[in-house]
């Protein structure tokens, strides 16, 4: 999907799918993601050691196949959404947020660049542009651009509702990993704690019309979360799916090949990978 089309869907109630890519870096990919069926990718730079021009690069494979490119920034600095920006991506997912001056501040610097200094700081403090001409040209220019709140701690989602509000937002996410081991209880995807702020966050973005994505590593748990209202669906990523692509397929010819050949050892799959 294009960026509008994604946006559209959404706004419609309507579910969109993607992955995220922490691994990808050659254009020979291409091919892949053509087959794919993703709506979206989300292009990690957070936890991910691309420079600015693969990631620029990854953008613009994705944006030929027609596939939403969002970036997800390393920090609630709104120097890295004005990278992502500058590199071609289609949106941003800005990790971690807590207060209503980083959500602002980020989500201005997406609804405003390149403005800067004076006048940006004016934006984000009080709405007021250089003229009414600079902010029809600012609102065209971004009008596709997609802005993703990152609520991945206990406080935020206890304030989620105002941090909602405080600016022009698109989505919310929830990363799975930082928010249970906030809550206390790491990886316990399971745990009813876990759950039940899932259910909070969804109902507050629902009551905004807001769609939340969950970044689920596993198809159980992406489902659980599809069942609790989640529609902007972020299942696993790249070197997650390859990981069990490799084991489910091996296994197979392993036990296929054991039947003809016989002594051939069972191999136990391991989980080698952080989520995160």
């Amino acid at each position: 999907m294009k960026p509008a089309e994604l946006k559209s869907a959404l706004k419609a109630g309507k579910p969109v799918f993607g992955f995220m890519t922490f691994a990808i870096g050659s254009t020979r990919w291409g091919r892949v993601l053509a087959g794919s069926t993703l709506d979206y990718v989300i292009i990690d730079s957070e936890h991910g050691s691309r420079d600015r021009g693969l990631i620029s690069d990854l953008v613009q494979q994705l944006q030929t196949l027609d596939i939403t490119a969002i970036v997800r920034v390393p920090s609630t600095d709104p120097v890295y959404v004005a990278m992502a920006v500058d590199a071609g991506a289609d949106g941003v997912l800005v990790p971690y947020c807590e207060t209503i001056e980083e959500v602002k501040a980020c989500c201005a610097k997406l609804r405003t660049h390149p403005l800067k200094g004076e006048y940006y700081d004016r934006v984000v403090e009080t709405g007021e542009y250089p003229s009414e001409k600079s902010k029809a040209y600012l609102d065209n220019r971004h009008k596709d651009h997609i802005f993703i709140m990152g609520v991945e701690s206990e406080p935020a989602a206890n304030r989620v509702g105002e941090m909602i509000d405080c600016a022009d937002i698109d989505a919310v996410f929830i990363g799975p990993n930082d928010m249970t081991t906030s809550l206390g209880i790491p990886d316990e995807v399971e745990n009813p704690i876990y759950i039940d702020t899932l259910k909070k966050i969804i109902a507050e973005a629902d009551k905004r019309g807001l769609p939340t994505m969950i970044h689920q590593q596993t198809l159980p748990t992406s489902i659980t979360a599809i069942d609790l209202g989640a529609r902007f669906i972020l299942h696993a990523s790249d070197v997650g799916l390859l990981l069990r692509g490799l084991q489910t397929e091996f296994a197979e010819l392993r036990e296929a090949a054991g039947k003809k050949h016989g002594d051939v050892a069972a191999v136990d799959a391991e989980d080698t990978l952080d989520a995160i």
